[in-house]
């Protein structure tokens, strides 16, 4: 690991991660270039799920074929969670025409992700894929409109007030409403910077580490 190579010299990592996810619900909030979605690839990685978008049984990769940071990452959770999914709004078309060639497609509405707008898409793939496990989603309002980030939000409350799921979500704009709600739940927010207290899952990566 050389500190002056990519990722390991965005400011947010120069000095190592120790981050614990306490809530159900987190935010990482920046700027491009700031390495939120750098760090939710990686993340995905290590839970296992493709990297370009999907769950463990779209893709399990060695850790030879995993990124620097991946590869630094260390994980703990209490408890070891398995099942999930990793959205990233960028390489939402490739994982789509994926699904097409390996799925009938119930587990997505029953029609075809093409067939629908994008941000109709992105809920299709909310509502029906979305059940129980650790969601990490890199910038899912990219494609919706006011009202349907409402219903995104609304799906993400039904599936973590009852305990079903947690998500970290990486975003450049925190959306008012979750602005709001934040001060009176628990939604963590943050970048590069310790969210304390919880139980699951803990990210850790500094140099005594590696």
């Amino acid at each position: 690991m050389d500190p002056a190579e990519y990722p390991f010299n965005i400011r947010a990592f120069s000095h190592g991660i120790d981050l614990i996810l306490r809530s159900k619900v987190t935010f990482f909030v920046g700027e491009n270039g700031s390495g939120k979605s750098t760090l939710l690839e990686a993340l995905a990685e290590c839970c296992g799920f493709n990297p370009e978008g999907g769950n463990c049984d779209h893709h399990r990769a060695t850790f030879a074929d995993r990124s620097p940071l991946a590869q630094a990452l260390r994980l703990s959770w209490l408890p070891r969670v398995t099942e999930g999914f990793f959205m990233r709004a960028e390489s939402f078309y490739n994982f789509a025409t994926y699904i097409e060639q390996v799925s009938d497609l119930r587990a997505y509405g029953g029609k075809s992700l093409h067939d629908q707008s994008h941000g109709e898409s992105f809920i299709s793939l909310f509502a029906n894929r979305f059940e129980q496990g650790f969601y990490i989603l890199d910038e899912p309002e990219a494609a919706l409109s006011p009202q349907r980030q409402l219903s995104f939000l609304k799906i993400i409350h039904d599936l973590s007030t009852p305990g079903h799921a947690q998500f970290i979500i990486a975003t450049r704009k925190l959306p008012r409403q979750v602005d709001t709600a934040k001060r009176d739940g628990p939604v963590d927010v943050g970048l590069g910077r310790n969210v304390s207290g919880g139980t699951r899952p803990r990210l850790s990566w500094g140099r005594s580490l590696l």
